[in-house]
This record gives structure tokens, sequence and C-alpha cells, in this order.
């Protein structure tokens, strides 16, 4: 059901990049369904207010990790409203406290319930290590909490051999709330490339709020890190990655000649 929108718009990115040759064909490893106890139905404030305190624990390291200044912790960072320190980074990228509260409450449940919930974090991996293991794509695209999946699938399973990993709006390296919790461990503050690996290219929207830090590459050894500008108001989703003439290029890069 995915496969068919995402093939799509990386068609609309094949197309953007003046690429002649037809796309690959996309096949996605489906495990959202793991990860999520019950749907968002309530206001972005409502539900920011039942975030659990682990759940708060992973808004405030994302906060402050895109900017949210450390000299306001004098002003009480740790019990202000979280809503407080969203609106002050709304305005600040020109978005709505709406769109930042919605994306700040989804990652935190899903964060939360990947790296505390082992059986479930284990199956997240196999669902991502038998698809690679059973289609043998010669690129990987993962998006978001899914380069994290991804990245501890193909460290778990090292049998599962990929020519091209590429991350998209990463939050791999995010601190403490993922980077500190991840398998395995990071040594002396840098993560380890999964085995089976053979390159690595990292791509960011500049001002995507989930890939914090934008560069992979001062904690993991990526091989390149690009930027790609895919919009202001869609500036996080796989869509809008994948139509990116950047994403095409580089998919197109590992591909048969």
């Amino acid at each position: 059901m995915l496969a068919a929108p995402w093939q799509m718009r990386l068609a609309e990115g094949f197309r953007a990049a003046g690429l002649e040759a037809a796309p690959p064909p996309v096949v996605v490893a489906y495990y959202a369904h793991l990860l999520v106890d019950q749907e968002i139905q309530e206001s972005p404030q409502r539900n920011l207010e039942r975030l659990t305190p682990l759940e708060a624990v992973v808004v405030r390291e994302w906060l402050r990790a895109v900017g949210v200044p450390e000299s306001d912790e004098r002003q009480g960072w740790s019990t202000a409203p979280l809503r407080q320190w969203l609106d002050w980074l709304a305005r600040r990228r020109g978005t709505t406290f709406d769109v930042l509260a919605r994306i700040a409450v989804a990652m935190a449940r899903e964060v939360t319930c990947y790296l505390t919930r082992p059986q479930r974090r284990r199956a997240a991996r196999e669902v991502v290590a038998s698809a690679i293991k059973r289609h043998r794509p010669a690129v990987v695209v993962a998006h978001s909490l899914g380069s994290v999946v991804t990245f501890e699938a193909l460290h778990a399973y090292p049998e599962a051999q990929v020519d091209l990993l590429v991350t998209v709006g990463s939050p791999l390296g995010l601190p403490v709330a993922i980077f500190d919790a991840l398998e395995p461990e990071p040594v002396r503050g840098q993560g380890a490339r999964p085995p089976g690996v053979k390159h690595w290219i990292n791509l960011a929207d500049p001002g995507d709020v989930v890939a914090v830090p934008l560069r992979l590459g001062d904690r993991f050894p990526v091989d390149r890190h690009e930027q790609c500008v895919v919009g202001k108001i869609d500036f996080h989703t796989l869509g809008a990655y994948l139509s990116h003439s950047v994403t095409a290029l580089t998919i197109a890069s590992a591909m048969p000649r």
C-alpha cells in the first residue's frame, strides 16, 4: 500500500534530476504497527500534556538539540511547559505550534516505544533485516526513526548486505534520547558503520527539525553528507525527500549500468 505512492514520488525525483532511467522498484519494510499503541487523535496541546515523563525527556532533548537556547535553563528548562519551548521554536522556524507539537508527540512516543520495549525493538529490526535479505536491494533508504531501526538491524544481522545506505531526515545522532541508547553502544562518542554496508550517504533538509544534529558524519562514519531543501512546509516527509533530485541522483549512482 505504501510502496505505490512512494514509487510515484521517486519517479518525480528521477524526472527532476533529468534521469532517463526508470527508478528502481520500491519495497517497504513496514513495522510502524509495532510502535504505536493508540492513534494520536486529540489536540496537539492535549497530546503534549499527556506525554509520560520519559517521553517528555525525549522532547526536551530534541528541543535542546534543535537550538532552544541553553541560557533559558535558569528560567526553568526542566520544569517549564513544553508548549513554551515549542512556541519559541515555531516562531524561530516560521511554522506553527500545532505542526511542531504533532512532530514532537509522534517522535517521542515512537522513540520511547522502540527503545524501551525489547521485544518490539527486536521485532522491528527483524522486519527490516528480513526485507533486505529477501529482496537484496542495492540501495536502502532509511527515513527518520527508520534510520535508527535500520542501523540497528544491519548491526544485528551482519549477513544483510547493502551496497548503499541512504539515511534521510535522520535523528540517529540525537544526544541522550537516541544516540546514547543505540545498540551497539557508541564508543568514545562514535557510532560504528554496520558491517554489511559498503557506502553510506546522509541527506537532510537544513530546516528538517527531526534531522538533528544535521551532519551525521560528526558521529558516524558516513561517506558523504548532502543538504537538500525539500520544502519549508513539507520539510520531513519521506515523499518530499524521494521527490528531490539529490535523492534521485544518490540512488541512481548505485544502480547497475
